[in-house]
């Protein structure tokens, strides 16, 4: 989880750089792209079948993961990468909390305390954000946040019905590559060079090498100890932030970070 959180990181930093030449919806599909090639490739090579009776589970996830992923790209383009990877971790609050409304599930009391600080912790790195130019974009990042913990709804119940792994990131990635395409009907594509080229290449390979690091670390550690672990892109979005771009963050948004994370912690055990 510890590799993972840094490729997540390091993607982060390449979808920033990135956004020079590209718009979100061509990172995203170049991203996706990318990880379908090679998940596609590895499975041919191994035989597996693609065929699944869970289609409309993928699609469903295939869809709000999609729109997740757009929006975390826009923001990380438009807001200091620690803040935007952070909004985007306020995925586990989310989940926490649509599992009460949607599932009906009973919360402890330690998780009603951590979505209490979470939301503290939101309030307060959003502030400056929405009193500023970026407010559209810090509002983007906390969306994207609500639809990966939706999305993660899906892919638990995926799980549940015993899904095959790499069967639920290869379909993501597929749905999320047609998304793209079909968007970019609508949009102007933006050339591939030389120049540019290694940053979208930066944006596939550590999206994919994240995805496959983080389902091993779900795969055969700790599940809690895995998901605090995951905190680690957000440390290291800060340092990668502070070298590239000389971020300075505020002690209100270092305190407002260490609310979401601890609370993210405390919404996971259940």
């Amino acid at each position: 989880m510890v590799v993972a959180a840094l490729f997540f990181a390091l993607m982060g930093l390449f979808v920033k750089l990135g956004a020079e030449y590209f718009s979100s919806t061509e990172l995203v599909f170049w991203r996706t792209l990318i990880g379908v090639l090679a998940l596609g490739c590895a499975a041919l090579w191994r035989r597996e079948r693609f065929a699944t009776p869970l289609l409309r589970y993928h699609l469903q996830r295939g869809v709000i993961g999609y729109a997740s992923l757009l929006m975390s790209f826009y923001a990380i383009a438009h807001l200091p990468l620690a803040t935007a990877s952070t909004l985007t971790y306020t995925s586990p609050m989310f989940l926490a909390l649509l599992s009460v409304v949607l599932l009906r599930e009973k919360l402890p009391a330690r998780a009603m305390m951590g979505l209490a600080l979470g939301f503290v912790g939101v309030v307060l790195l959003l502030r400056p954000t929405l009193s500023g130019e970026v407010w559209f974009a810090g509002l983007m990042g906390l969306a994207s946040g609500f639809l990966a913990g939706w999305s993660y709804l899906h892919v638990r119940e995926l799980g549940r019905q015993g899904e095959a792994e790499w069967r639920v990131v290869f379909y993501f990635a597929l749905i999320s590559s047609v998304g793209g395409l079909l968007l970019m009907c609508f949009e102007r594509w933006h050339p591939v060079t030389l120049e540019n080229v290694s940053l979208l290449l930066g944006v596939g390979v550590t999206a994919t090498l994240a995805q496959l690091a983080m389902t091993r670390a779900y795969k055969v550690g700790r599940k809690l100890t895995a998901a605090n672990l995951s905190y680690l892109t957000v440390v290291f979005s800060c340092l990668l932030g502070a070298l590239v771009w000389g971020d300075i963050l505020t002690m209100d948004s270092l305190l407002a970070m260490g609310l979401i994370m601890i609370s993210g912690m405390l919404a996971g055990r259940r």
